[in-house]
């Protein structure tokens, strides 16, 4: 409107070279606004924003495969609730056009249609959606799925993050995939920032030597490749299976009273306090019963490779901090 009154407007002082001037202004407008659009006709995104059909990177999966997309995906399939939340985080929340169960952050994405369990997978269902790329999970999909999926020529790319840090890179990567790496990148830098901050606050306090009882019958805990674990580092506690190589071991009582941990973290199934947290208190001679250290964390927080790890993580350090202003 601005330019088409631009136009029209007259002469009132008598000058042509102003005439000329204001003429030259509104062509230029014009045409700026008319590249612009026929920009975004085409897919391109203006200066400053993400290109929609940008070339995407080359990019190497957590299983060493290379994949190479002509065009940042538009129909993409999450095969981990973790990785559904990240893309919302990612900013390509509006790419996805199936997840697994339990996908239920943000809760815009209860209404995904389901893909099966990340655990079994419903490969028909995952075909008739299209999708242009599948987001795996390593330690998560059965690999015999994921190579099934290969085999059907869909585009995979498998993630295994195992430090806290990964979850920016984890970030990055699902932009560059879905072309919104401006928002991606955002998010990833915010993500480091407040990492850090926790870092610098709490991973040199003294150790405090911490059992996480994902659940009890059987005894779980996390080894050093899970990412529970370096959230536990950045608290500065200590995992005291920590040298274990599988991510989720099982273990014995006798071991868990041998190692004799400070403070004792349970996730359970939901919100609820597991009641079997209490089992701890039959051995008063444990430091963390004894100095009721028996603490609880919402699985969702703490479990989920996502950005709010680092909520859970904050609760995490509190609770730690807590452990050493109770030492005797």
């Amino acid at each position: 409107m601005k330019a088409r009154g631009l136009l029209r407007r007259g002469n009132p002082d008598g000058s042509g070279a102003r005439s000329s001037f204001l003429k030259s202004r509104a062509a230029a407008w014009i045409a700026t606004s008319l590249a612009l659009l026929a920009m975004t006709m085409a897919g391109e995104a203006a200066p400053g924003e993400t290109r929609n059909h940008a070339q995407v990177p080359s990019l190497t999966d957590d299983t060493g495969e290379t994949l190479r997309l002509t065009a940042p995906a538009r129909r993409v399939v999450s095969l981990a609730p973790h990785i559904t939340e990240l893309l919302y985080a990612a900013g390509a929340g509006a790419r996805l056009v199936g997840a697994v169960e339990f996908s239920d952050h943000p809760p815009e994405a209860r209404a995904l249609p389901r893909v099966g369990a990340y655990a079994r997978l419903d490969l028909e269902t995952i075909l008739k959606l299209k999708p242009d790329l599948v987001l795996g999970w390593k330690d998560g999909n059965a690999p015999g799925e994921i190579a099934k999926l290969r085999a059907l020529g869909l585009p995979v790319f498998v993630t295994q993050p195992t430090q806290i840090r990964d979850i920016a890179r984890e970030l990055e990567r699902y932009g560059a995939l879905a072309g919104t790496e401006t928002a991606a990148r955002a998010a990833a830098t915010r993500f480091l920032t407040r990492l850090e901050a926790l870092e610098k606050t709490y991973s040199s306090r003294p150790p405090v030597r911490v059992f996480y009882e994902i659940w009890n019958t059987p005894l779980m805990t996390v080894g050093k490749s899970q990412i529970i674990t370096s959230a536990i580092r950045v608290c500065g506690g200590v995992n005291v299976f920590g040298n274990l190589e599988t991510l989720a071991p099982t273990v014995s009582l006798e071991a868990v009273l041998a190692a004799n941990p400070e403070a004792i973290i349970a996730t359970g199934m939901a919100d609820a306090r597991p009641e079997w947290l209490d089992d701890w208190k039959r051995w008063p001679r444990l430091a963390a019963a004894q100095q009721g250290n028996l603490f609880h964390i919402h699985p969702d927080l703490i479990q989920r490779h996502t950005p709010r790890l680092l909520e859970g993580t904050e609760i995490l350090c509190h609770l730690l901090e807590k452990a050493r202003q109770r030492r005797r």
